[in-house]
């Protein structure tokens, strides 16, 4: 029997486990920094894309408590790497999506946790620190926000859609998408810009948006969103599968308005954004 078919529960179940640890790891972090203790922070590509000393804490936890929990398993995590896939199980790991609101005290930040056979998600969690919200996924089995299950929307146009989205660290490519959405504004409901893909993903599950699509997603940012949102029955485009729309967009939208809304952002040249 193949992992998939032997082990998703389980899979779940750890993913779960460390990425509720590792919440616990940030959320006491950003305690102390709310009160005025100073936090480590460097710069990655450019320097409004940041890095804490709190990331690397809690990747560093979510690596110690794998290795002890699932030992030989890869491991892909945004500030150590790893590879990208393999045989069996590989973890991809966001120690803090949403690192910029962390920073600034903003709630809107996540622990992301997900294992990956093939390439493919087949389980994952995302747990919110500052709520405690837990977000979870097993592939073909749903997807659950603490006990809940989950569903998304189902808007009747799209004027009526509420699109989610973020922007790219470079500056030309961040001017190039905010032409993009300033066109896109008149023709839906509304724009929300949380800074979280991780989240953004689940709120599409859970029917807070009726869409979400970035530019420049990384493995570790859609890994878990993605499939929370699939198995709430959001159509879920992912990097690389649909070179008409973008070929680094991640792209999930509730069935009723999931190609309009396609065909429109291909209009509005979001490929070339």
């Amino acid at each position: 029997m193949g992992v998939f078919e032997s082990e998703p529960t389980q899979l779940q179940a750890i993913a779960v486990r460390v990425a509720e640890e590792a919440a616990d790891l940030v959320r006491q972090a950003r305690e102390a920094m709310l009160t005025g203790e100073p936090v480590q922070v460097d710069t990655k590509s450019t320097e409004t894309d940041v890095v804490t000393a709190v990331d690397r804490a809690s990747e560093r936890l979510i690596r110690r408590r794998l290795a002890e929990l699932r030992p030989g398993d890869g491991v892909l995590g945004e500030e150590e790497g790893g590879p990208a896939g393999g045989d069996g199980v590989t973890w991809v790991v966001d120690p803090i999506d949403g690192t910029v609101n962390f920073l600034y005290g903003l709630p809107g930040f996540a622990v992301s946790v997900a294992a990956q056979v093939d390439g493919a998600s087949v389980a994952g969690a995302v747990v919110e620190p500052a709520s405690g919200r837990c977000w979870t996924a097993v592939r073909g089995q749903g997807a659950w926000l603490d006990g809940r299950r989950l569903h998304v929307s189902a808007p009747p146009r799209l004027d009526l859609t509420l699109v989610g989205t973020g922007f790219s660290y470079d500056p030309a490519r961040r001017a190039r998408q905010a032409k993009v959405v300033a066109e896109l504004v008149p023709r839906v409901r509304d724009i929300r810009r949380a800074g979280a893909a991780s989240l953004d993903l689940c709120a599409v599950a859970a029917g807070w948006l009726d869409a979400y699509a970035e530019h420049g997603l990384h493995r570790w940012d859609w890994a878990a969103g993605a499939l929370i949102a699939a198995e709430a029955g959001a159509l879920v485009t992912l990097p690389g599968e649909d070179p008409e729309l973008g070929e680094d967009v991640t792209f999930a939208a509730a069935p009723s308005i999931a190609e309009p809304l396609r065909a429109l952002l291909i209009e509005l040249g979001l490929p070339e954004a």
